[in-house]
């Protein structure tokens, strides 16, 4: 058992490390020197700004009154672990796969911990086009996202393998 850990963590788990490192390491610093919902412009169509998210994605039932809290700590938890025995399903010449799921993996542990230890998700990169801002995201949506587009690229290729033209 504890050979198969040291594998995963070597095959990919340095991935799902570095994804929750570069995220709190980010949030504490964007917490700690930015105030809340106060932009810093960094370069044209984009600021840090502090935002706290208690919901999910494009602060999706942000008002829902606290339950949301426990729903998310329990779907993320959820996720996590299905995530986690999914990429030891896997082989290892699967690469984009296996990165793809370790990027979700680390975003979602990522958010995890704000929400476990704060009640919400710390967002602070803010992305605008004139006066129109895209919600605040932080380092663990990002690698979610990245790691959907991933895993989406890569289920057109094993389909595209599996059944050739």
């Amino acid at each position: 058992m504890h050979d198969s850990i040291i594998l995963l963590i070597k095959r990919w788990g340095w991935i799902t490390l570095l994804i929750i490192f570069l995220d709190q390491s980010t949030k504490i610093l964007a917490d700690s020197y930015l105030i809340y919902k106060q932009p810093v412009a960094i370069i044209p169509m984009f600021n840090l700004t502090l935002v706290y998210n208690p919901g999910a994605a494009f602060s999706f039932l942000s008002d829902a009154g606290g339950w949301q809290r426990w729903f998310f700590i329990s779907l993320s938890s959820i996720i996590s672990i299905v995530l986690f025995f999914w990429l030891q399903k896997l082989k290892p010449e699967q690469k984009l796969q296996i990165t793809s799921i370790a990027l979700i993996l680390g975003g979602a542990i990522g958010n995890l911990i704000d929400r476990s230890i704060y009640g919400h998700v710390i967002d602070f990169i803010d992305i605008y086009f004139q006066h129109h801002h895209w919600p605040a995201f932080n380092i663990a949506d990002s690698a979610i996202t990245t790691g959907a587009i991933l895993l989406i690229i890569d289920s057109f290729k094993n389909h595209h393998e599996q059944n050739p033209a």
